[in-house]
């Protein structure tokens, strides 16, 4: 037996683009890609007439756990990951109770997640007022950065960071060599708008949160980031020209990143009518022409990165006439490769740049070790995808303790057949396989 598992037949996807190869793992990790290997392994996996992706790395998604584990929990969240074909998460610090903003938080959630995740995980910390003290051991304990709100969180134990806070926590992570993630919308803007509003509806609340809002926030975290030399990712931006942004601030030297969210590129504000408060989110979905111009500046190559910001909560939170008081945030974890990829395919977005935006790039900006490449010395982290006969995702395929979501028969998905984390196979035929083995992934190269 010269490995464990050969992959054949299958159409793998690269960093260069597509090509048919198979691929050998050996104790876990890839030992080459190539054709026609003559090989021999334990295991033979036929992907005749599938895609051969690596694993998708969603560095974006709220499980919410420790303490508000029935909103969704690492055992359900992981598993929709891998149903999407996912091998690794990072969990972002809230919603989770307490939020993972010191030590004894961060312990806590590693305990709740070992033995629970089916994919491998990292964590953000948090960045708030009352805990500047504690990136230190956040950064010891192995987290990939810190994130901060600069509006509201809709979280009370988790507090927006002012200009004062993020200048001080920037200065303070970039000692650290870890990048500070934020939500960008004005606080001030958001708020004020809110107040004046004459009515409870969607419309009511996508205009209390627009684009203007977001832009101007992104421009001043970008001017505390080059004032402190902090590296910064800005989160789901819903714009054009908020990556546009990005793209000049990384051209005049700063170490800038962004992601855009599935949701931003398939759903629009009108879809808001029919969806309601399942299709809510902050910031809200936009007008098609900013949906047009994401694709246009992901296939330009200006977007970094793909997140889902999955947050979940229980169906009773997202129902109510009010749609300023109803939970905002999508599900949207198991979506994030599967309806992206027959999206990308329409519009005729290469392939290999929108997969790299999945796997390789989050898996490199968050300097996680193993992870997002087909290619020997990796982690064997990959899944077979069917494009060729996309289908509507319905409820009763949904792995979310909570089964609604916007994607729910509306638009084509491709089909993942086969999940496989570190050589082993997680997901198959729509079921989970085995028990739960994910593993703490810690950043490289961290001071």
């Amino acid at each position: 037996m010269d490995c464990t598992t050969i992959v054949r037949g299958g159409s793998v996807v690269t960093r260069d683009g597509t090509e048919p190869a198979d691929v050998a793992v050996l104790d876990g990790q890839i030992v080459a890609v190539e054709r026609e290997l003559e090989l021999t392994a334990a295991e033979e996996i036929d992907a005749s007439g599938l895609l051969v992706l690596p694993g998708v790395v969603d560095a974006h998604v709220h499980f919410n756990e420790p303490g508000r584990a029935d909103w969704e929990g690492f055992a359900r969240g992981s598993a929709a990951v891998a149903a999407g074909g996912g091998t690794c998460f990072i969990d972002m610090p809230l919603n989770a109770h307490p939020p993972t903003v010191d030590a004894l938080a961060f312990d806590a959630k590693l305990a709740a997640a070992l033995g629970s995740s089916l994919t491998d995980f990292a964590f953000w910390g948090g960045l708030v007022r009352t805990n500047l003290g504690d990136l230190v051991d956040l950064a010891a304990r192995g987290v990939v950065g810190f994130k901060a709100f600069m509006c509201p969180s809709g979280i009370d134990d988790f507090a927006y960071a002012d200009d004062a806070t993020l200048r001080e926590g920037m200065a303070r992570a970039a000692e650290l060599d870890l990048p500070v993630a934020v939500h960008a919308e004005d606080a001030e803007l958001t708020q004020r708008l809110a107040a004046v509003a004459t009515g409870t509806g969607w419309r009511d609340f996508v205009a209390s949160r627009p684009v203007e809002a977001e832009l101007e926030a992104i421009e001043r975290a970008i001017a505390i980031a080059e004032e402190t030399g902090c590296s910064l990712h800005i989160v789901h931006v819903s714009s054009g020209r908020g990556i546009r942004l990005v793209a000049e601030a990384k051209s005049r030297g700063i170490d800038v990143t962004c992601e855009t969210c599935p949701h931003y590129l398939v759903f629009t504000e009108d879809d808001l009518d029919e969806l309601g408060a399942v299709g809510k989110c902050a910031p809200p979905l936009r007008p098609l022409a900013e949906r047009d111009e994401l694709w246009a500046e992901l296939a330009a190559g200006s977007i970094d990165l793909l997140a889902s910001d999955h947050s979940p909560a229980p169906a009773a939170m997202k129902t109510g006439d009010d749609f300023f008081a109803t939970w905002g945030g999508i599900s949207g974890c198991q979506s994030l490769l599967a309806a992206l990829l027959p999206e990308a395919k329409r519009r005729g977005v290469a392939l290999a740049k929108l997969v790299n935006g999945l796997t390789a790039a989050p898996a490199e900006r968050f300097k996680l070790p193993g992870k997002g490449r087909l290619e020997p010395g990796y982690d064997a982290d990959f899944n077979l995808v069917d494009l060729e006969t996309p289908g509507p995702l319905r409820a009763d395929e949904l792995q979310y303790r909570h089964r609604h979501s916007p994607y729910v028969d509306r638009l084509p998905h491709a089909r993942v057949r086969r999940t496989v984390l570190r050589g082993e196979t997680i997901w198959l035929g729509g079921h989970r396989v085995g028990a739960p083995a994910g593993r703490l992934v810690r950043p490289t190269g961290v001071r």
